[in-house]
């Protein structure tokens, strides 16, 4: 094995790391310093949990959309400081600016919402009403433009309180963004990353669960299907994979069979072949494949927890693994495994 070298090799390689290492500590002082001059008022969210009651009774977590580098939406949970308007705070994680375009950077994502955008929100009665100001109409591409629109759709409508989603651009109702993404109407929670597919006249739809470029970010995608949505369907789906020309990644082990699936008293048993085994040989044990694996089979009601078998026999997966998901990624795992597949890309071996 060689290692490609030069005289100017250690000096990039000292720079790039120096540089990372620059930005993942500076940036949360920045942060903190920020939060400092401009500290805002406390008040308990009556949407979400704090992240620890002890340690943290300032934090909330929510959940922010991105897009990746080829247009999919990616659900990241994040830590924010715990404030009244926590649905405005979390669009406003979305936005592109200096600070937010390097954390979403940090994580290998983009910022869907335009610069300098900003927003009028109200929620009342089951609809949110998003007054966005007229930078909105500044997306650099139809991908984007769509993308922005179910981004503020899905985040406002994870909350408990918010049913439908109504856009206004500066105060007054729009038909169509500039490349034509329409915004009249109220709009209910949504297919996410929707798949182009072949069928005719599908019967229904699925959530699927795929890894993308960093093997710790999971990408939801929703897949057109014949027949009934269900739970055997949704997890069949899952182990045939992405479709052929997607640059998703199949969590499910390649030759590894599907058996059978059934749910019995809010329990769902899955019920692999022998090659499913060999997902204990991935760089983090599974732990990715089986998360999937739950994401897929939850969106069901009724199931409550899942059990895997191979060969009819219950398989141990080890302990949490199977545990009920409380969000889809988590922004400081994406970045760790981020920055640590960009360090290792910088030594080319041969």
């Amino acid at each position: 094995m060689t290692i490609r070298y030069n005289l100017k090799w250690p000096h990039l390689v000292a720079a790039v790391i120096i540089l990372i290492a620059i930005i993942a500590i500076c940036l949360p002082e920045a942060q903190n310093s920020a939060e400092d001059k401009n500290e805002p008022q406390i008040t308990p969210s009556p949407y979400l949990t704090p992240v620890n009651e002890e340690d943290a009774p300032d934090q909330m977590n929510t959940v922010a959309y991105y897009q990746d580098d080829n247009g999919y939406l990616v659900p990241v949970m994040r830590t924010i400081g715990a404030e009244e308007g926590i649905a405005r705070a979390t669009l406003n994680l979305m936005i592109k600016s200096v600070y937010n375009d390097m954390e979403a950077a940090r994580m290998g994502l983009r910022c869907v919402i335009p610069e300098n955008t900003k927003f009028d929100l109200d929620i009342s009665g089951g609809t949110a009403r998003v007054d966005m100001s007229k930078e909105a109409l500044n997306s650099p591409d139809a991908v984007s433009e769509f993308n922005m629109v179910s981004a503020i759709v899905q985040t406002l409508t994870d909350f408990p309180t918010v049913e439908r989603v109504k856009f206004l651009i500066d105060g007054k109702e729009t038909q169509r963004l500039p490349f034509g993404t329409g915004i009249s109407g109220e709009f209910t929670r949504g297919y996410m990353n929707l798949e182009s597919t072949d069928l005719s006249d599908p019967d229904s739809t699925v959530t699927l669960y795929f890894t993308g470029e960093s093997p710790s970010m999971i990408i939801p995608v929703t897949r057109a299907v014949y027949g009934k949505g269900d739970i055997q369907t949704a997890v069949m789906e899952l182990v045939k994979g992405p479709g052929s020309l997607s640059p998703l990644n199949s969590v499910i082990p390649s030759g590894c069979g599907l058996k059978s699936v059934r749910v019995e008293d809010g329990v769902a048993y899955v019920d692999f072949t022998r090659d499913f085994i060999s997902i204990a040989e991935e760089s983090d044990g599974g732990r990715m494949a089986l998360r999937a694996l739950v994401l897929t089979c939850m969106q069901f009601e009724g199931v409550k927890s899942v059990k895997v078998l191979v060969e009819g026999e219950e398989y141990d997966t080890g302990k949490g693994t199977l545990a009920k998901p409380t969000f889809v990624n988590s922004a400081s795992d994406i970045q760790d495994a981020f920055i640590r597949k960009k360090t290792e890309d910088i030594f080319e071996f041969e």
